[in-house]
């Protein structure tokens, strides 16, 4: 299997993982929902974690393959109010967790580009 052949099963994988992980430890996720965003931040982690199961599910299936990497790449600029917020919040945590906050931050940059490129590969 080509380097690219897995690139598509490891987006996959990613957001199944992560979309799973939203329903059985919530916390984490529910202190990066922007304390503006009205209602209840559980909700959002909830609605995020069926996101990420749906769009695993999507990008799996070929027929549904490049649609899905649009929303993917949809998602994950989405998300990135959440990135902000938490690294604002742990902006005064020890500098280990400081920087993996902030390193969060440019991350969704490739990721965009990663679902982008499944989405470009879906036609071969």
């Amino acid at each position: 299997m080509a380097a690219t052949d897995r690139s598509t099963p490891c987006l996959v994988a990613l957001l199944a993982g992560a979309g799973v992980v939203h329903f059985l430890v919530p916390r984490p996720f529910d202190k990066t929902i922007p304390s503006w965003l009205p209602g209840r931040a559980r909700t959002y982690t909830q609605v995020s974690g069926v996101a990420e199961l749906l769009l695993a599910a999507g990008l799996a299936n070929p027929r549904t393959r490049q649609v899905s990497a649009r929303a993917t790449a949809g998602f994950f600029a989405a998300v990135f109010p959440a990135n902000v917020q938490m690294a604002y919040d742990w902006r005064h945590r020890p500098a280990p967790l400081k920087a993996a906050a902030l390193a969060r931050l440019p991350l969704q940059v490739p990721l965009v580009l990663w679902a982008l490129k499944v989405g470009r590969n879906a036609d071969r």
